[in-house]
């Protein structure tokens, strides 16, 4: 193994998985921290971790066994995957992680760059855009777990960071490499400005041979051809079967998505209240989607006002805990009943519905979309999105490609 990555969802694990696959990697991501060897023709091991939320102590030490196993699988970069709107609140877990791992690896500069221009997030003089506008102006100041209203990333980081924050701005990212390794110095985290995939190879190419980097997924364009890889793009053998679509994230673009496929298809909203009451039938459910003739639609995706409203009710987490708890169970029953293709939509959703399924290890096919591959586990098509990701008729057409091989 060369690239050893460690991402705190599963949707950014399989984010980056995609990335570095398609560049020519051999790729596996693992749930968890594996007991047992990883295969030693691996190219690159993606760790998943469900840590972005966790309580900080947890985080860091589960992200220090993912390194401890990477690197005993001979890994000699390793990753921080974050997502690419550097997700986390004051107290973490970003910061804290990110410390912990430099201080494990010897790693003194840190590049740090959550860029992913494809999908519309760019680092500039530090600061975080989404398309045209601010992240605290993208809807994220809004999630109901980690709301990001500062879009400067030195004061983010700063703030969870025992460690100095620096930054390389984006006329020194137009140098080129050689500009990028002369800034990599001191003892601290540097924000990467990135506003193109140019970008991002120039800082895979001066990060050659660094122990330690944080990004989203774009931070490892450029790092498969350090280790001399040829790009060789993902195969896929066609899953037929049953389909379903889970949907838990209350992003924008994922409602826009609930709304487009639920006017196609069948649908089932999943209510907080109910959920928290434990008020809900597996066995109902899974019979309700197995007599639908096309793929349906189980969701709890709502607007921010329902949402805050819930959590006022509940507290904070018990009611995402609640709708994540039915996902992990509903999503085993379904597989075990014969669906064969499931799409997720949110990191925290996504993570509940692999861990109910008991997976171990995540095969990665080609692209769904940008940042989401289609995978596969114990013969189940899985495509697993960020809430942010996506066309508008993501649903649809990921579950149309599951069907055909390439």
């Amino acid at each position: 193994m060369k690239i050893g990555v460690i991402a705190d969802d599963f949707t950014g694990a399989s984010d980056i998985a995609l990335t570095l696959a398609e560049a020519g990697m051999s790729v596996a991501q693992f749930i968890g921290v594996p007991r047992g060897a990883a295969d030693a023709d691996l190219g690159a091991g993606v760790v998943a971790l469900k840590s972005r939320t966790a309580p900080v102590d947890d985080a860091v030490s589960q992200s220090l066994a993912a390194c401890d196993w990477l690197i005993a699988q001979g890994a000699t970069q390793i990753i921080l995957k974050v997502c690419s709107t550097f997700d986390s609140t004051a107290q973490g877990n970003i910061g804290p992680v990110l410390d912990a791992l430099a201080v494990k690896l010897g790693a003194e500069t840190v590049i740090v760059c959550p860029a992913f221009p494809e999908n519309g997030r760019s680092v500039y003089m530090g600061h975080l855009f989404v398309a045209d506008g601010l992240l605290s102006e993208s809807g994220m100041e809004n999630h109901p777990l980690t709301p990001m209203t500062d879009p400067d990333l030195r004061r983010v980081l700063g703030a969870q960071s025992t460690r100095d924050t620096g930054h390389i701005d984006a006329m020194t990212v137009l140098k080129g490499a050689g500009a990028i390794r002369a800034s990599m110095t001191g003892t601290r985290h540097l924000i990467t400005d990135a506003i193109s995939d140019r970008d991002l190879f120039e800082i895979g190419k001066a990060a050659d041979g660094a122990k330690l980097l944080c990004g989203g997924s774009g931070i490892a364009l450029g790092l498969p051809a350090n280790f001399g890889v040829a790009v060789k793009p993902p195969s896929w053998v066609a899953i037929k079967g049953h389909g379903v679509v889970f949907s838990g994230s209350c992003s924008r673009a994922t409602r826009e998505q609930v709304e487009r496929f639920g006017a196609i298809a069948p649908s089932y909203q999943i209510d907080a209240d109910r959920a928290v009451a434990d008020g809900y039938a597996i066995d109902e459910i899974v019979d309700w989607v197995l007599a639908q003739d096309v793929p349906p639609l189980i969701y709890s995706s709502a607007n921010p006002e329902t949402v805050r409203a819930a959590q006022e009710r509940h507290g904070s987490g018990q009611a995402a805990d609640a709708i994540e708890g039915l996902f992990a169970r509903l999503a085993p029953a379904l597989v075990a009943k014969g669906v064969r293709r499931v799409v997720v939509a949110g990191g925290e959703t996504s993570g509940a519905v692999v861990t109910g399924l008991g997976a171990d290890i995540l095969t990665i096919g080609p692209r769904a979309a940008a940042g989401v591959p289609l995978v596969t586990s114990n013969g189940t098509a899985l495509a697993l999105k960020s809430g942010n990701f996506g066309e508008p008729d993501f649903f649809a057409k990921t579950l149309t490609l599951m069907e055909k091989p390439v």
